[in-house]
């Protein structure tokens, strides 16, 4: 009797480990249907086989294309680069998000929480106010996202010690104050052309997405995911506490200042080509945690493929839900809001964070 009850929990957690691992393959697959989805909608309408005999033609020429030249122009000049960007932006948001958490033990921390994407959204607002563009203004905004996240940690840090609270508490006093200096360059601004531009870039779009801008958030994003995936030991070794970490031998500080570093430049990449784009760090790791469980060895891949496909979506409602381009900050806020209520009531129904 009692070797059978045994056999009954060994039998349901490698069932559940089983389909851990294959939620990945799934969602990949899911993530490249959703491309090539994505590129057969708008107002000019494309069949997935015209798509899929476009790309092709740019590896292995096919003798006689029977496309027309515009079908061409719309795929690869218009549609793909505004994809390409958004699957590296929902990618990179959500696997920050996902290290943060896991990071700081706390489930509402993102790069919005802890002052970065306001740090970063000034540094953008302040460049497009001045007239710079480009990698000038990838620049200034990781500059600025850097420091947000300086002054966060300064703030948050006492006798080498980072407290939880007062971590999330300098975070929304950072964000404050670059929102109210946000709100003085607008001030500023020309109310003809840069405060127009200003504005419409704040609430997040990636509506004029070229292949440059694709590049931009590339170079910001795939490096930074990188290190923060080498880092998927020490992130569930940090999840346990600092104090169990030191004795275990991490090093605490090394670890966290390279997570926040790599954060800062996700979110200075988003924002320098996106504009602020909000709650996908937030609520998508929740629910690959959902998935998969804590281990961030699953759980930063999941999150990443997750979020891709996320936003992915969200850019496609964007653009068809109405005769103008909706920003993709107010989607995002509209899905996550609700969805992140109904994840507070589940967290404290299970006793806290702890029980996920």
């Amino acid at each position: 009797m009692s070797s059978s009850s045994a056999e009954v929990p060994a039998t349901g957690w490698a069932g559940r480990k089983l389909a851990s691992v294959s939620v990945l393959p799934v969602l990949i697959g899911l993530l490249v249907a959703t491309i090539l989805y994505s590129i057969t909608i708008g107002r000019y309408g494309l069949s997935v086989g015209d798509v899929a005999y476009i790309l092709i033609d740019n590896v292995h020429p096919l003798t006689a294309p029977y496309w027309e030249p515009v079908q061409e122009v719309v795929v690869e000049q218009v549609r793909l680069p505004r994809i390409m960007a958004a699957v590296i932006v929902g990618f990179g948001l959500s696997v920050s998000g996902a290290a943060l958490q896991g990071l700081f033990r706390n489930p509402l921390v993102d790069p919005g929480i802890i002052g970065v994407t306001s740090g970063a959204g000034f540094g953008g607002t302040l460049a497009i106010l001045i007239g710079l563009q480009g990698y000038p203004l990838l620049a200034m905004a990781f500059l600025f996202g850097l420091g947000s996240v300086f002054l966060v940690k300064l703030l948050s840090t006492v006798r080498a010690r980072t407290s939880m609270l007062t971590l999330v508490l300098a975070g929304v006093i950072i964000s404050a104050f670059f929102s109210a200096a946000i709100s003085i360059a607008k001030l500023l601004a020309d109310p003809f052309q840069k405060l127009p531009a200003i504005t419409y870039w704040l609430m997040g779009s990636i509506a004029s997405t070229n292949y440059l801008d694709v590049l931009l958030i590339a170079v910001a994003v795939v490096p930074s995911t990188v290190a923060i995936y080498l880092l998927r030991f020490q992130i569930n070794i940090m999840s346990l506490g600092e104090e169990k970490a030191r004795a275990l031998g991490t090093k605490v500080v090394l670890v966290q200042w390279i997570i926040l570093l790599a954060s800062a430049l996700i979110s200075a990449g988003v924002v320098a080509t996106s504009g602020i784009i909000g709650w996908v760090g937030l609520v998508i790791p929740h629910v690959a945690r959902a998935l998969v469980g804590a281990d961030h060895q699953r759980l930063l891949p999941v999150s990443g493929v997750l979020g891709a496909i996320y936003l992915l979506v969200v850019d496609d409602l964007a653009r068809t839900a109405t005769t103008s381009e909706i920003p993709l900050g107010i989607i995002t806020a509209l899905i996550g809001v609700p969805v992140f209520a109904l994840i507070l009531r589940r967290l404290h129904a299970k006793g806290g964070w702890s029980g996920d």
